[in-house]
């Protein structure tokens, strides 16, 4: 005779096993793409770990190089923003990674004279011609909202006339592409090289036009063609300080060679805004001076 021992079913037990087989299997499934994960993530840092200071420090900077410019150039009637006025505006949206040329833009203001017509060749009486201006500033306006930063070769002058008369004021941070930049050794410019200058350097076709967006124009074709541009404008924004050079008469030549501008920003010296990074390769001793002095 076979005896069977009726015992209770625990639906907990079985409930429980089945919770841990699921554990186990869902585990195993997750256990997949995290291992492919770690691999991934070790195969990542085995690479970092190969790259040399020079090249991470390549990587950090076109990942922190702004993604819009604007270039920008100005023409006035003088050089004294308080007596003399701008007549015309030109300005280039730029993408700094696709090397491309988003919008671009040039309109003219009213003046009733123009002293420095026989250099830009703008009559005053055509700047008082009827145009949508007050469309033209508003659509420069939106430029300006989409960039990171403003760039103008020799930009201390042209950011002076924003936010007199007619233009708006311009808060962003500017970058000038003949004080800021530190250019290639390669290229052989000149430490404060002119916009044709620049252009030539880079192979960029120049004509006589002296106009506003003329300018724009060479600076664009000059980033389409600079492979280290990131790099460039990134080092560009780093903060300035005002110096003066501590050199002797006869070897003023060095600071001169070295962008520094005599009577300039400290009369009776050699002086110039750069960056610590760029101090620190200059062949001579300067002092930092307070930019209120």
């Amino acid at each position: 005779m076979i005896i069977i021992e009726a015992r209770p079913f625990d639906f907990n037990v079985k409930e429980e096993q089945n919770h841990q087989k699921d554990s186990e299997q869902l585990d195993f499934l997750y256990g997949i793409p995290k291992k492919i994960a770690d691999k991934k993530e070790k195969n990542q840092g085995e690479k970092s770990c190969s790259l040399s200071n020079e090249e991470r420090l390549e990587i950090l900077e076109k990942k922190n190089s702004p993604k819009n410019i604007l270039i920008l150039d100005t023409e006035t009637t003088g050089l004294d923003n308080e007596k003399d006025d701008c007549l015309e505006v030109g300005s280039i949206l730029f993408n700094v990674k696709s090397r491309s040329v988003l919008a671009q833009q040039s309109f003219l203001l009213p003046v009733e004279n123009n002293n420095a017509e026989k250099i830009n060749n703008i009559p005053a009486e055509i700047t008082r011609l009827p145009q949508p201006l007050s469309e033209a500033i508003k659509y420069f306006e939106s430029l300006v909202r989409v960039s990171d930063v403003i760039v103008a070769h020799n930009a201390e002058f042209d950011m002076k006339w924003f936010g007199l008369n007619k233009l708006p004021q311009i808060e962003k941070q500017w970058i000038c592409s003949m004080d800021d930049i530190t250019w290639p050794a390669d290229r052989q410019l000149k430490t404060r090289p002119s916009v044709r200058d620049l252009a030539l350097a880079y192979g960029v076709p120049v004509w006589n036009a002296h106009r506003a967006l003329t300018d724009c124009i060479y600076l664009a074709e000059v980033f389409k063609r600079c492979s280290e541009l990131e790099q460039l404008l990134i080092r560009a924004m780093e903060p300035k300080v005002l110096l003066r050079a501590e050199i002797s008469y006869e070897k003023r030549f060095l600071a001169r060679n070295a962008g520094f501008r005599w009577n300039d920003a400290i009369k009776g010296a050699w002086s110039r805004k750069m960056s610590r990074r760029d101090m620190e390769k200059l062949e001579f001793p300067v002092h930092e001076v307070d930019f209120n002095d």
